[in-house]
């Protein structure tokens, strides 16, 4: 099995920490792993994406070219990286930001990931929650192993951001788009 993701979206919207946790949750589970950051030019606002490799065998490079998923968190992030996911691939889609076009041979899952994320207690959680759907779609993880990631993740200065995380992830797994 080998997976590649991209996940990508403004600064600031948690593209590197929802690649960090996926990161760590699969080495947990004793997976090959690599993360590749890319940062926008302005950093928060400018478009940043994290490309991540999920292996039962070792890895030769970091460099996603042809994605089996993108996680695309805003429109610009899905006009600039819908045409490379490869064909019977897919598209996590937040709906609550952009309508995605259609793509011939890529299923689009749309996921109102802001709503999801407000009602789970915290609008910031809108990565996590596609996080959880990435997890229920592809079951390339378990979810215990990604919920108990998070504190090892977001170390105890940000422990009062454990439970919402926890809960946005549960409710991205939950959500059953069409």
């Amino acid at each position: 099995m080998k997976q590649e993701i991209i996940i990508s979206g403004f600064g600031g919207q948690g593209v590197m920490f929802a690649g960090t946790l996926l990161c760590h949750a699969a080495m947990k589970e004793g997976k090959f792993v690599t993360s590749f950051p890319s940062y926008g030019a302005e950093i928060r606002g400018g478009i940043a994406n994290c490309q991540v490799i999920i292996s039962d065998e070792p890895i030769g490079a970091p460099v996603v070219y042809s994605p089996g998923v993108l996680i695309a968190l805003n429109e610009p992030s899905f006009e600039k990286f819908s045409s490379r996911v490869k064909k019977g691939g897919f598209i996590l889609a937040n709906t609550s930001l952009y309508k995605p076009a259609k793509l011939s041979g890529i299923k689009i899952f749309e996921i109102p990931a802001n709503e999801i994320a407000e009602k789970s207690g915290s609008i910031l959680s809108v990565n996590i929650v596609m996080l959880g759907s990435l997890i229920a779609k592809t079951k390339l993880l378990k979810l215990e192993s990604v919920i108990n990631s998070i504190p090892e993740v977001l170390t105890d200065k940000k422990k009062p951001l454990w439970e919402p995380n926890k809960k946005a992830l549960k409710a991205g797994f939950s959500y059953k788009p069409a």
